[in-house]
C-alpha cells in the first residue's frame, strides 16, 4: 500500500456556479494533472465518505447547516456575491468535510504516513455561522475537532498558507488551547483580520492563534523565512500530535485573484519545513486539505509536487518558474519582529 493517501471524488464536480471562478474544471485540472505526472497509481486512493452530522455541528450551528440543506434543497442560491449553493453543493459540502475527516482517520489509524484531501467548495472562510468567501463548511475545522473528540488527540496545529486570511478557521479555535491556527495570508485583502495581534482568547487559548499578515508581492523568500523564523519556532513550542494544512494555492504568481508571487518551488519549499516538522514532532503525521488556487495550470503542477513530496519523493522541476521582481523583505522582516517581540509561542 502507498504510504500516502488521496481522498476525492467526481461527485464535487456537480458544485459549480456558471461563470464563478471557484467551479468545477479545478478539479478536473488537479485529476488530469495528476495522471499525465504518472502518480495516480503510486497514490493510494480512498473514496470519502459524507461527514456526519454530528461532526459537522461541532464546529457550525444548526441554523447554518439548515440554511445550506434548504438553499441546496430549493435548487440554489446565493449566500452573497461571492458563495453560491446548487442544488448538489449541500451534499458535496458534506462530502468534502468527510473527506477531510477520511484523511485525518487514514493518517491517525496508522494506514497512511500522510494524506491529501482533494475536495471542493473549500472552507477556510466558513465560520462557525456563517458561509462566505466560496465557502460553505469548514473542512478542516471538522476535521480538526474530530481528531481531538473523536480520536483522542490533544493538540493539533493548522497551517493555512492559502493568500487569504482562514478567517473561518481562526474563529472557529479563537478560544480552543488544543488547537494552534497559523495563517500566512496577502495584508490588507480579503477578508480583512488576521492582524498580529489576533492571538487567541486572552483568557482561554492566549497564544493559540498566530497571524502573519504579509505585503503584497511576497514570495519565494519572504515565505520561506517566515516559516524558518515563525512557523518552525511555534509549532515546536506547540508540538502538534498531529499537522493539517490548509492548502491554498492562490498564493502563486500567476493566480488572478492573489496579489503575491510564489513560485512552485516556493510552494514546494514550505511543504519541505512542514513534513520536516511532522517528522520531528508527530512521527510524520500530515494531512492537507485543498482550499483555493484559480490559475489551473499553477494548481495541478502545486499539487502534482505536493504529491510528490508526501510520497517522500524530490519535487521535481517547475513547470510555470518564478517571477523576476523584487519582494519587499524590509516589510516582512518588520512582521516577523514583531510577532517574535509579542506572540507567546515566540518570545525567548
Amino acid at each position: 500500500m502507498s504510504n500516502t493517501v488521496i481522498l476525492t471524488a467526481t461527485s464535487f464536480d456537480a458544485h459549480t456556479w456558471h461563470g464563478h471562478v471557484e467551479q468545477a474544471a479545478r478539479l478536473v485540472a488537479i485529476r488530469h494533472a495528476l495522471d499525465v505526472s504518472g502518480l495516480h497509481n503510486v497514490l493510494h486512493h480512498r473514496t470519502p465518505n459524507s461527514a456526519p452530522e454530528t461532526a459537522l455541528e461541532a464546529v457550525h450551528t444548526p441554523h447554518l447547516l439548515r440554511q445550506i440543506r434548504q438553499l441546496a434543497s430549493y435548487g440554489g442560491g446565493e449566500f452573497d456575491s461571492d458563495t453560491y449553493v446548487t442544488v448538489d453543493s449541500w451534499d458535496a459540502a458534506c462530502l468534502a468535510a468527510g473527506a477531510a475527516v477520511g484523511a485525518v482517520e487514514a493518517v491517525l489509524s496508522g494506514a497512511a504516513r500522510n494524506a491529501f484531501a482533494l475536495v471542493r467548495p473549500p472552507g477556510h472562510h466558513a465560520t462557525p455561522n456563517r458561509a462566505m468567501g466560496f465557502c460553505l463548511i469548514n473542512n478542516i475545522a471538522v476535521a480538526a475537532r474530530y481528531a481531538i473528540r473523536h480520536l483522542g488527540l490533544a493538540r493539533v496545529a493548522i497551517v493555512d498558507y492559502d493568500v487569504h486570511h482562514g478567517n473561518g478557521t481562526q474563529d472557529v479555535f479563537y478560544d480552543d488551547p488544543q488547537v494552534l491556527f497559523c495563517s500566512t495570508h496577502a495584508a490588507p485583502f480579503y477578508p480583512g483580520g488576521g492582524s498580529v495581534a489576533e492571538m487567541g482568547d486572552r483568557n482561554l487559548a492566549f497564544g493559540a492563534t498566530l497571524n502573519v499578515p504579509l505585503p503584497f508581492g511576497s514570495g519565494d523568500i519572504g515565505y520561506n523565512h517566515v516559516f524558518e523564523q515563525v512557523i518552525a519556532p511555534a509549532l515546536r513550542r506547540f508540538h502538534p500530535e498531529l499537522i493539517l494544512v490548509s492548502a491554498g494555492y492562490d498564493a502563486h504568481w500567476t493566480d488572478p485573484l492573489g496579489p503575491m508571487v510564489l513560485s512552485v518551488s516556493g510552494y514546494a519549499r514550505l511543504n519541505q519545513h512542514l513534513l520536516a516538522l511532522a517528522d520531528e514532532l508527530c512521527a510524520g503525521r500530515l494531512v492537507m486539505i485543498l482550499e483555493g488556487g484559480y490559475n489551473l495550470e499553477a494548481l495541478g503542477a502545486c499539487v502534482v509536487m505536493a504529491a510528490r513530496q508526501l510520497l517522500g519523493h524530490a519535487p521535481g522541476p517547475d513547470p510555470i518558474g518564478e517571477v523576476a521582481a523584487p519582494e519587499p523583505l524590509a516589510e516582512i522582516e518588520r512582521v516577523i519582529e514583531t510577532l517574535k517581540a509579542h506572540h507567546p509561542l515566540l518570545r525567548l
